[in-house]
Parts: C-alpha cells; structure tokens; sequence
C-alpha cells in the first residue's frame, strides 16, 4: 500500500471509489479495493463510511447531485418561465444522456447502485421536482403558466418528460430522432402549461 501525504476526506474516498467502480464494477469493487487505491487501510475508509452500503449510497448521492446542481442554477434564474423550463428540461437530458454515452462502464455501474439506493433516488426526484415547482410557481406569477396546484403540475412535467431522462430509456438516446421527438415533447408541455 502506497503511503499518502493528502489527508483522507470523505470526497477523496468517493472519488476513489468511483475510479474503481469503473474498473471493477459493483459485484466485484470492495472498500479494500478502494483503501487501495488511496494507500489506506479499510479502516481509514470506514471511519468515514460505516458500512460498504453507506459508501455505495454516498457514490450514488454524489452523482445524483451533480445533474441536481446545474439544474438548481437554472431553476433559480430570473426571467422567462418558459424558456427557463425548456432549458431546464433540454440540460436534464443532456446530462443523463452524456453520463449514459460519454462513460458507459460508470453508467452501467450507477444503474446497479441506484437500484440499492432508494432514498438516494427519492431524494434525487424530490429536489428535481421542487426546482420544477419553482419554475411552475413563477410561470403562474408572471400569467404565463395556469396550474391548479404547482406541485402537482411539477411532478406531471417530470414524469410527461421521463422518456428523456429517466434511464431505462437510456438506449433510445443515441438515435437520430431523438432531438426531433424532445423538441416536440417540449412544444405539448408548453403549450399545456400555458395561461388560457
């Protein structure tokens, strides 16, 4: 085990789990793995994980988190309603269909550790779904949106659009249509969000 000068932080053991969750995969990647690669013991690792299930729900977390907070940006800018959804809804895609195409071993990995991590995934839908209650609530605001009820309205944005992020549609993502269908998936939410 190499030694290490860099104090051992709770981001540096997920950015080396991660590494070796990409090598490795989910059934065969174990904290000795990761204890490894920092030039660790395990018991470093545990101190600030207490469970190998903690540290594959803290990964998971962790790579919710980064879509959740370019999107929270969006959410909070001021300005059109509508075109802040439509950038909001387009950077969603976006994201998931880059971590989908870009690292495809990862992705496949965090696919297996999202289904272990269900409060992760909860949590993840939640926030997502209160920055689109945001966005409802200041299109309602302006007169440019109508919704009974924001949150509800939200939540049906988020689930009318889950062809284009949630995924198990992640193979339908490479193909040429997928722009065109997106765009049009875009135009029906708008056109139904908007003030009558």
């Amino acid at each position: 085990m190499p030694p290490t000068s860099q104090t051992l932080t709770a981001e540096r053991i997920l950015e080396a789990t991660e590494e070796v969750l990409r090598r490795h995969g989910p059934a065969k990647a174990t904290v000795v793995d990761v204890a490894r690669a920092l030039g660790v013991s395990h018991g470093s690792v545990y101190r600030h994980f207490r469970t190998k299930a903690a540290l594959r729900e803290a990964v998971t977390k962790r790579w919710l988190d980064r879509t959740s907070e370019t999107l929270s940006v969006i959410a909070g800018r001021e300005g059109d309603p509508e075109e802040r959804l439509r950038i909001w809804l387009r950077t969603l895609f976006d994201a998931k269909r880059s971590k989908a195409g870009d690292d495809p071993e990862l992705f496949a990995t965090y696919m297996v550790l999202v289904d272990e991590s269900v409060q992760a995934v909860e949590d993840h839908i939640t926030d997502l779904t209160a920055q689109l209650t945001r966005i409802v609530h200041d299109g309602v605001d302006a007169g440019t949106f109508t919704a009974d009820d924001e949150q509800i309205t939200a939540r049906a944005v988020f689930q009318a659009s889950g062809r284009f992020h949630d995924p198990c549609y992640a193979t339908e993502w490479v193909r040429p249509e997928v722009e065109s269908e997106l765009e049009a998936m875009l135009e029906l939410l708008l056109r139904g969000l908007r003030s009558r």
